[in-house]
């Protein structure tokens, strides 16, 4: 393996080194972006309103068992709620959907799993708003339709209730802007439920980077690029279609989260390094309207629908430190799953979805490697697994679902609440990952043209700190 650099920047995690030189630098560097920029569409960062205070490495409040409640009953909230259940020291104690079957049959089974019955409501459009007056929930999962994350994620803060929210947190960026405005007010953690960030060849590829395997990290890429066509049209499994609808709304890169969030941890954005400025392009939307021409009954209610949004958008993101982050978006063209999951530096590259392996993963790393020939990642993935998956990769296969990434988020975010720690992803993070939405809006709009990324953290992303590369911990033992 190549040598290490003489200077470890994980050494600066947590000191009054890292502290004293950020306070130093820290109106220089969160100046700086903005004349980088050059001709980007501004995009205005709110001041702090009196009263608000950064949540940076607060930690949670330490409590015995973690209290969930779950919003949003459809196919992702339904297949989280027992992966909840089963984390040691977490008991689902409310389940909320607008159709109140769904949370009948949630509570139905895991009473047959042995666990207590939750209480249910739904029935309206202000069920959830009920549940959360109740003083029995620590933590509320929501995992309804993008349009209502932002309304419930606030709601959620504001009953004095951490939350963890299903992707994009928010679809606008006054939205984003009032999710981490209420947080800081509150005093409540608002985050991101990205598992990709957990998943295992991701946080490996994280522990690569931050341990100096790629050299100096240049570029990185990631993306959702999956064949949702089927799913999309089914009368189903989007409830109301509400999914394909937003594809009649607006030119934009919906999900790029999935892809985004990994590369970012592994360039420390948010915590040494942050993105600038995005430009974004789209290409013509084709894929819809092909699939329901051929396979799509004439009676169906899509038939009315005219679909506008390019079937891959493509971000380019540039950071602080001249980075290069590609994220893309295309859910409508006939293609196998991917990721993408790039990482590259001056010496070497890791790409994911594209090996022979069994990890899917290959690499190419100096002074390992010679030959222009790429290597397999198994040995690599094994060197580099993260402390979560060597600590619980089995009960997340036996409990979680995409690989075991589900669980490995759900029993990582309950032990950080019953231990006391400051959260993996805060509300920072969460709202510069799903910041793209609406700035590709932005730039599609504007032909293309760049657009400013604001500073969420409002420069406090100078500073060095942890977030998905923890160091090891147990889970505190259950009564």
């Amino acid at each position: 393996m190549p040598e290490l650099p003489a200077v470890s920047r994980r050494l600066l995690l947590g000191g009054a080194l890292a502290t004293g030189v950020a306070a130093a630098g820290a109106g220089a560097a969160h100046a700086a972006p903005a004349a980088a920029a050059g001709g980007a569409v501004p995009v205005r960062t709110p001041p702090r309103r009196p009263g608000q205070r950064s949540m940076i490495d607060v930690p949670f409040d330490a409590r015995e068992t973690v209290r969930v409640g779950l919003i949003g009953l459809g196919n992702r909230g339904s297949g989280m709620a027992e992966g909840w259940a089963a984390v040691p020291g977490c008991r689902v104690t409310a389940v909320c959907d607008i159709r109140a079957n769904r949370a009948a049959s949630v509570a139905n089974r895991l009473v047959a799993l042995g666990k207590p019955r939750p209480v249910e409501y739904g029935g309206s459009e202000d069920a959830y708003a009920q549940m959360l007056q109740r003083d029995d929930i620590d933590l509320v999962y929501i995992a309804t339709p993008w349009e209502f994350h932002h309304r419930q994620g606030k709601a959620t803060l504001e009953a004095g209730k951490h939350a963890i929210v299903e992707l994009p947190v928010a679809t606008e960026l006054d939205e984003l802007w009032d999710l981490v405005d209420t947080s800081e007010r509150t005093r409540r953690h608002l985050m991101l439920s990205e598992n990709c960030s957990y998943g295992r060849n991701e946080l490996a590829m994280l522990k690569m980077a931050h341990d100096g395997l790629f050299g100096d990290v240049t570029n990185g890429h990631g993306g959702y690029l999956h064949d949702l066509r089927d799913l999309l049209f089914s009368d189903t499994y989007y409830t109301d279609a509400w999914r394909r609808l937003w594809h009649t709304r607006s030119t934009a890169s919906f999900y790029p989260m999935h892809g985004l969030a990994p590369i970012a941890a592994a360039m420390d954005i948010n915590r040494g390094d942050r993105m600038t400025v995005l430009r974004a392009t789209a290409t013509e939307p084709k894929g819809l309207a092909d699939y329901r021409e051929r396979f799509i009954d004439r009676s169906h209610p899509s038939w009315k629908e005219t679909y506008i949004n390019g079937d891959l958008v493509t971000c380019l993101i540039d950071t602080a430190k001249g980075r290069v982050i590609r994220a893309e978006h295309d859910v409508s063209s006939p293609r196998p799953y991917s990721r993408i999951n790039s990482l590259a530096g001056s010496r070497g590259i890791f790409e994911d979805y594209a090996g022979t392996s069994a990890t899917g993963g290959r690499i190419y790393v100096e002074p390992d490697h010679s030959g222009h020939s790429w290597r397999d990642f198994d040995s690599y993935r094994k060197e580099f697994d993260h402390w979560l998956w060597k600590k619980i990769g089995d009960d997340a296969a036996n409990n979680g679902g995409h690989g075991g990434m589900d669980y490995v988020l759900q029993w990582r975010t309950v032990q950080l609440m019953r231990a006391g720690l400051v959260p993996d992803i805060d509300v920072y993070d969460s709202a510069s990952w799903c910041a793209p939405v609406p700035l590709s809006v932005k730039s599609l709009a504007a032909g293309g043209r760049p657009v400013e990324i604001p500073d969420f953290t409002r420069g406090s992303w100078v500073n060095h700190r942890m977030g998905l590369d923890s160091r090891e911990s147990a889970m505190p033992p259950v009564a």
